[in-house]
């Protein structure tokens, strides 16, 4: 009986385990993607991680947006940190952010941001996610709940996220 149990415990542990992308999507990290679905957009030896707060871009995929400054392209792991950096009284050019659907950056003027939903957020307790298409981020909504905005009230919503720590 005593063997059987041992065995039963080493299976379980077996099953458990995997690499940190099957851990990732087994925990409820909707953010997460496979590093080959990611489209990482700056150089260098950090470009894996946030230009702001160093997280892992791949991990927090669902949620990055990307702009330019002074000619170099940057991406952020959420819109917080976007919003973050124009906080420091910087001018971002061209923002963009990712399309939760087709995983492609889209213009994130143009995006249809689902805000609140079940679904984890990104450096803030209130999701923000983004799609191209209206009928998605309306089919997203229906199965997870959340508020359907444009851009600029995300970023507002953003900005209020961490307002008494600064």
């Amino acid at each position: 009986m005593y063997k059987l149990a041992i065995s039963g415990v080493i299976a379980f542990l077996l099953i458990g385990c995997g690499t940190e992308k099957n851990i990732s999507a087994k925990s409820g990290m909707f953010q997460s993607v496979q590093e080959y679905e990611a489209t990482l957009i700056q150089e260098g030896k950090n470009k894996n991680y946030c230009n702001r707060c160093g997280m892992d871009l791949v991990k927090y995929y669902k949620t990055s947006h990307s702009a330019t400054h002074n000619d170099t392209q940057y991406q952020y792991c959420s819109i917080h940190c976007f919003e973050d950096h124009l906080g420091e009284g910087v001018t971002l050019k061209n923002p963009k952010v990712v399309d939760v659907k087709s995983l492609k950056f889209i213009d994130a003027p143009k995006a249809y941001y689902v805000v609140g939903s079940q679904k984890r957020g990104t450096m803030s307790k209130i999701s923000k996610y983004a799609f191209a298409n209206e009928e998605e981020a309306k089919a997203f909504r229906a199965e997870f709940g959340g508020e359907i905005m444009d851009f600029n009230k995300a970023l507002e919503i953003a900005k209020q996220d961490f307002k008494y720590y600064k």
